[in-house]
């Protein structure tokens, strides 16, 4: 249990968010803003530092001057000198980029720092300049006077440069102290900020795949507002589209039944004329290829109606489930007992639901038929009916072939026909019966029946008030 806690924290934390792309600009543009201004001062104040360091080059000339005859105590005055200069930068600590000294009197070298490197070539007189040494730039200065000659070698380079502000805590010890105190003021504000934003997602996540009216809740933020604008200007050319479709299929199917009956009614007439016994299978079998077509159409015609009553629903009546169910099935035993298939029906109880009359006999009927186009001669089709946690559960169940688990998903698809099924058909009736249940606000699953084999629809409704 923790494992799995921890693991969906973990993709939690990893998935990319906007806030947290938000408080992550904020946080790296104060860095930014906070370096430049460093940098600013830095560059400003070596200004100043440029003629502090040429004050104390001309004190150090005047010291190794009146001591010129008194070698070791010029020595102990520029050593005293050198460790003061140290101690005004605070740089003890940070030996590699401390300011270097050397001394000259009449071209001997009379003082060098204890951490000067080898090979310093001093810089002309009265000069800055940048020298390398050992792949290190230093800043070089130098001032001459009388013989005496004193060059000082700073720290010059990127590297050395941020070592130093960070060693006096310039740079790294504001940034320490304020981003943890910011970073949860940005939190919240940007959480505020984007509360218009999560109400839109929220409003649309709430529709349903039919539901394509426009959104409601348009925010008068200008990003935002253009955003909404443009869904619901997606959702209206859906929606047009969507309708020119059930319309182009309803007249088609309302035009399509017409001549479908005059070519039953003109091959019915034909079979009575005809005395020839081939003459009489082929009517036979233009009959049943218009028989398909028929129901083809009407199957196409009842999808159509209760689409544009799931966008649209109309008046919902309280409905007897049960004695619905009793109807629709001895309407359906003709067609039972012409297969040999026996149906059972197991509804004990009274079960109400609140629904459309027509959408639940095209439900129930689409069901009947499929179980006993399936169903082998001789077995039987079960119906149950109950309620179960304020919801009426339906239950058909055949002894046919079945469907393949794979397959239990796609097969609510229209026009969708599982592989080896043995019978004709068009492949929407449990595209009618999905059409229905989401109009009601139900569920419908698949499963195996008890037997040996067969297939078991689970149907469940909301109950209508008693």
């Amino acid at each position: 249990m923790m494992l799995h806690l921890g693991k969906r924290l973990w993709q939690r934390l990893r998935q990319p968010t906007l806030v947290r792309r938000m408080v992550l600009a904020q946080m790296l543009l104060l860095t930014l803003l906070w370096s430049l201004a460093v940098g600013f001062v830095m560059i400003d104040g070596s200004q100043e530092a440029m003629v502090s360091n040429r004050s104390m080059m001309q004190a150090i000339i005047s010291v190794s001057e009146n001591l010129a005859g008194q070698p070791a105590r010029q020595q102990e005055s520029l050593r005293l000198i050198d460790e003061a200069v140290r101690e005004a930068y605070m740089l003890g600590e940070v030996e590699e980029v401390a300011p270097i000294m050397l001394v000259w009197q009449h071209g001997k070298l009379v003082y060098r720092s204890s951490n000067a490197p080898e090979g310093i070539r001093s810089a002309g007189p009265d000069q800055m300049e940048i020298v390398y040494i050992k792949g290190e730039a230093w800043r070089s200065s130098t001032l001459t006077h009388d013989g005496t000659r004193i060059t000082v070698l700073e720290a010059g380079g990127p590297w050395q440069f941020f070592v130093t502000i960070n060693s006096r805590g310039y740079y790294l010890l504001p940034l320490m102290i304020s981003l943890p105190f910011l970073l949860l003021p940005a939190w919240l504000s940007i959480r505020l900020a984007m509360r218009p934003w999560r109400d839109v997602a929220q409003e649309v996540a709430a529709r349903g795949p039919h539901d394509l009216r426009p959104l409601t809740g348009r925010p008068p933020h200008g990003e935002l507002a253009s955003l909404v604008d443009n869904i619901n200007a997606l959702l209206h050319q859906v929606q047009a589209s969507a309708e020119r479709e059930r319309s182009f299929i309803a007249d088609a199917t309302h035009e399509l039944r017409t001549p479908l009956a005059a070519m039953r009614i003109n091959v019915e007439a034909l079979q009575a004329q005809a005395g020839d016994l081939r003459q009489q299978e082929l009517l036979n079998g233009i009959l049943s290829g218009n028989q398909r077509a028929a129901r083809l159409v009407g199957q196409l015609l009842q999808l159509t109606r209760n689409e544009a009553r799931l966008e649209a629903p109309g008046e919902l009546a309280l409905q007897a489930f049960d004695e619905l169910l009793q109807d629709r099935l001895a309407a359906m035993a003709c067609l039972a007992q012409q297969r040999g298939i026996e149906l059972e029906l197991q509804a004990p109880d009274s079960v109400r639901i609140t629904g459309q009359r027509e959408s639940l006999v095209s439900l129930i009927d689409n069901l009947l038929e499929n179980a006993i186009k399936y169903s082998p001669p001789g077995s039987s089709v079960t119906v149950s009916l109950h309620a179960e946690r304020s919801q009426a559960v339906l239950h058909v169940s055949d002894q046919g072939p079945g469907i393949a688990p794979e397959l239990h998903a796609r097969v609510f698809d229209r026009f969708f026909r599982g592989p080896q099924l043995g019978q004709a058909g068009s492949g929407l009736g449990l595209a009618i019966v999905a059409s229905v249940v989401r109009q009601h606000g139900g569920t419908v699953a698949l499963h195996r029946a008890s037997g040996a084999q067969g297939l078991l629809v689970e149907v469940r409704l909301p109950q209508g008030m008693q």
